[in-house]
């Protein structure tokens, strides 16, 4: 099997040949040819070389345009801080809404309109040209949480599901609305999978998430189905407490960060539900050796059962040792699950 052919069995619940590796990449991937992060982040050709070059040198199953979440808010008029070897960064000090009512001013961007969507996009094209049907494409977009965070500020939005509940339902739909146009424009050119990244979900705890995070989430991820590709949800932190709400969701793919319990997500979504994580990224792979990362993947394994997918709680360290990321494909390529529904 190839990347393509065991990572869609594996989400279609049909025997593979060995476990899937599925680790992102980011500036890891950039220094594997040794170009700066803010090339990587700009230029879709760059991210296209190195994330080829990484999945080609360790195994991977896929390739990935993620580079940072600051491209919808970017193409929106977001002030972004731009580095020559660092992702770039939204300003959250003068956020775009900073004022609730620029919000009936803000029209979605064109996600073919030339900006840093439109980047993200030829990426995916390129991906589809040269490993298409033999490496998973996966594009991703802001989840309504992140993306309503970051032209908010996320410390104005935690304030406005208590003081201002009609305009954050208006600024998730504006969100999921937008989130689904690039979406659909990612799949149109090649995407296989779409992940929703939505870390400040993590933040706002069952009952906020129950009333405004999910139905949105929800509709976005119908959405993608339609469209025909996978879905992946990426929620950085603690979301013990969101587990048995994020498996209603429908994902193909849910992410476990460092910080959970596989056993408690395994026992919150059931037997059908992939899962994938969840080393703790720093702790576990980049001060790690391969040894100690092959027997921590061995015990997620071990708690996730057999619809599982090997990889990190979070993004791979640019530092991280070579021979501590080959461990990761080294233990998937030895691992064989016994599955089928």
């Amino acid at each position: 099997m190839n990347g393509f052919e065991r990572l869609s069995a594996m989400m279609t619940g049909k025997p593979v040949d060995h476990l899937p590796v599925m680790p992102i990449t980011m500036m890891f991937a950039a220094d594997q040819i040794g170009r700066p992060y803010g090339q990587y982040a700009a230029d879709y050709r760059t991210l296209v070389e190195g994330q080829l070059r990484t999945a080609e040198k360790f195994g991977l199953d896929h390739v990935s345009a993620i580079s940072d979440p600051a491209r919808e808010a970017a193409d929106c008029g977001a002030n972004v801080h731009y580095f020559d070897d660092q992702p770039p960064a939204i300003d959250e000090g003068d956020a775009l809404l900073s004022k609730p009512q620029a919000l009936a001013r803000l029209k979605i961007p064109d996600p073919l309109g030339g900006g840093r969507m439109h980047e993200r996009v030829k990426a995916i094209a390129e991906f589809r040209r040269k490993v298409g049907g033999q490496l998973l494409i996966e594009g991703w977009v802001e989840g309504p949480c992140a993306e309503s965070s970051d032209l908010r500020g996320i410390n104005s939005l935690m304030m406005d599901f208590i003081d201002d509940e009609k305009f954050v339902q208006d600024l998730f739909l504006l969100c999921t609305e937008m989130a689904e146009q690039f979406a659909a424009a990612q799949i149109a050119f090649g995407a296989d999978i779409v992940s929703i990244g939505d870390a400040a979900a993590s933040l706002v705890g069952p009952e906020i998430c129950q009333k405004f995070v999910f139905p949105a989430e929800k509709r976005l991820v119908d959405f993608i189905h339609r469209k025909g590709a996978n879905v992946r949800l990426h929620i950085c932190g603690n979301i013990t407490a969101i587990l048995p709400q994020m498996h209603d969701l429908g994902c193909d793919i849910i992410d476990l960060g460092y910080p959970v319990s596989v056993r408690a997500a395994r026992a919150a979504m059931g037997a059908k539900q992939v899962l994938l994580g969840n080393l703790d990224p720093v702790r576990e792979v980049r001060n790690s050796t391969p040894d100690a990362i092959a027997a921590a993947l061995g015990a997620c394994f071990a708690e996730a059962g057999p619809n599982y997918i090997v990889a990190a709680g979070c993004e791979i360290p640019r530092d991280t040792a070579a021979d501590n990321f080959a461990a990761f494909s080294k233990f998937a390529g030895s691992n064989k699950p016994a599955r089928g529904h």
